[in-house]
């Protein structure tokens, strides 16, 4: 127990510099030392006095919700089948310019649609990736799967 009449000595480690819990009621606090007191067998590394500042300003991201992650992973597999969608539309397509320059566009074009949903969904978590909320980036993924739906896979155009 202790001999000085508080109670909390049981809740305070050795070197601990608290005035309230190491000073009796009634006595003054003793002055600073400029170094500061520490256990035996323990070090101080750096000046005394200076406070470290971390570099990364935002704010802590906290840890994504069962039910949103389960959309996310729904609309990634909507993605998914989006792509494999317009993959089969592109390879069903025979109606090609008959000129170099219009026949590259056209085969650009192919590609770039079969991976547009691929992109759109890579685009979306990566701006988005520093977003307190969820919210923004659910808005748009759920614009891309309107914009992207695979209109010649879905009426079977190209057979």
């Amino acid at each position: 127990m202790s001999t000085d009449g508080t109670d909390d000595d049981a809740l305070t480690w050795a070197g601990d510099d608290e005035p309230a819990q190491t000073t009796p009621p009634g006595r003054s606090t003793p002055t600073e030392s400029p170094t500061p007191r520490v256990a035996s067998g323990w070090k101080v590394v750096g000046k005394t006095g200076t406070t470290v500042k971390t570099a990364d300003a935002t704010p802590p991201r906290t840890q994504m919700g069962s039910v949103s992650l389960v959309v996310h992973g729904v609309l990634g597999g909507v993605y998914l089948l989006y792509v494999i969608g317009w993959l089969v539309a592109a390879q069903r397509d025979g109606a090609a310019p008959s000129d170099i320059v219009g026949s590259a566009m056209y085969t650009a074009g192919l590609w770039l649609a079969v991976l547009a949903p691929a992109l759109w969904f890579g685009t979306v978590l990566w701006l988005t990736r520093a977003a307190a909320s969820s919210r923004m980036r659910l808005i748009a993924l759920g614009i891309g799967v309107l914009v992207l739906v695979p209109v010649p896979f879905l009426v079977g155009g190209g057979a």
